[in-house]
């Protein structure tokens, strides 16, 4: 039976579309299950969501498109990783470690002066940015499962394949860099820190792509658009708070998501170029779903809620909100001119006028939600990260 070119909901995305309205990823709702004996066993472990994704909505024929943009890769693409030789590395923002015993502990000393007055609400959206960066090995794995653009031998000449593994280089960096510093500022609790990087990364991520290129490069463009945004706006902080080297160091970590976003910006824009009416449902297929983020199965072996308490401390104080994720969707239909795409079939037609209408939807939810919130009035929140001390919301 020939395989329909249509984008389907899996089953449990389909459920998450039907009781989970609030299109922002940062407010996402998991199916919370009681821990069970077996979870237990494995340090109160919470069990995954139910379901898995389909792995076979793309086509042979759709994939010999995405291999025969390999050129093009090569050409327009790949010019936008930076030479190793040039790039900025970790050690270039921290105490020099060379030097005499007294130096080196003098830039430490400095460098725990400065972020001695960092609030804790910052350093919980801090912590959770810099968990998310260090589960790089996932997001490798999560562009190879991807057909027509994967590293096929794990060190292949294809344009794809140097494509994954440069950005995957990059962005290794982010976290090392972040935790270094979290770290020599003995404001966190570095052991809990990295028991939620480990169970992240052995937790995984499903962000409902399948197999489908065409899918995941809709999402990593808004991820790298998000991850770009939220980097800024934690530098911004750092700056307001007195601590002007780590507000160097996030902005220069938005640099690099600011030209990540541009390489997949620009493959969507491309998959537009040649393949304009799958393309258009592929992004809206990602849009209905929601743009989780990569971090959404964060746990640290106490908080089976983490990631949502993690994203209200960033909404509250303003590193990624809501409206940044309606902003996100307009600029995204701005710089692909979804709105202005001509000659699409009756289904990217639908899918067109769904994208077109979704940033004002957005906002409309992030109202009645926020007007729920203030009913609630104030809450308490203990993160480990911190040493179990509470924020309030």
């Amino acid at each position: 039976m020939a395989q329909s070119n249509t984008l389907r909901h899996p089953p449990h995305q389909s459920f998450l579309l039907r009781n989970n309205r609030n299109l922002t990823h940062y407010n996402v709702k998991l199916r919370r299950q009681s821990v069970s004996a077996t979870a237990e066993l494995h340090q109160s472990r919470p069990p995954p969501p139910a379901g898995q994704s389909i792995k076979s909505s793309l086509t042979p024929e759709k994939e010999e498109v995405l291999k025969s943009l390999s050129g093009w890769v090569g050409e327009t693409i790949l010019p936008l990783l930076k030479p190793v030789e040039k790039i900025w590395q970790p050690q270039d923002f921290l105490p020099d470690s060379s030097l005499s015993s007294d130096s080196f502990l003098e830039q430490v000393r400095e460098l725990r002066d400065r972020t001695s007055e960092l609030p804790d609400d910052y350093l919980v959206v801090l912590v959770g940015d810099m968990v998310t960066e260090e589960a790089v090995p996932t997001y490798q794995s999560f562009i190879n499962r991807h057909n027509g653009v994967k590293d096929e031998t794990g060190a292949s000449l294809d344009p794809w394949a140097l494509w994954i593994r440069g950005w995957t280089a990059e962005e290794d960096r982010h976290g090392v860099l972040l935790r270094s510093y979290l770290y020599l500022s003995g404001r966190v609790d570095m052991r809990m820190i990295e028991r939620t990087v480990h169970y992240l990364i052995a937790n995984g991520m499903d962000t409902g792509t399948e197999n489908n290129a065409y899918l995941g490069m809709a999402y990593v463009a808004f991820q790298e658009r998000a991850t770009y945004m939220s980097h800024g706006n934690t530098a911004r902080l750092a700056k307001e708070h007195g601590d002007p080297v780590l507000a160097r160091i996030c902005g220069t970590i938005a640099s690099d998501e600011k030209r990540h976003e541009k390489a997949y910006v620009k493959m969507v824009e491309k998959l537009l170029e040649v393949d304009p009416s799958y393309t258009v449902v592929g992004i809206a297929e990602m849009m209905r779903k929601k743009i989780i983020m990569p971090s959404n199965l964060m746990y640290d072996g106490q908080d089976p809620s983490l990631f949502e308490h993690f994203s209200a401390v960033a909404q509250k104080i303003g590193v990624y909100t809501v409206s940044d994720y309606a902003d996100i969707i307009e600029f995204l239909i701005g710089q692909w001119k979804l709105d202005k795409l001509e000659g699409l079939n009756s289904e990217a037609c639908e899918a067109q006028d769904f994208l077109c209408g979704l940033p004002p939807k957005v906002r409309r939810l992030h109202e009645i939600a926020e007007k729920r919130s203030r009913k609630k009035g104030p809450q308490n929140l203990g993160f480990s990260w911190i040493f179990n001390k509470e924020v309030t919301l």
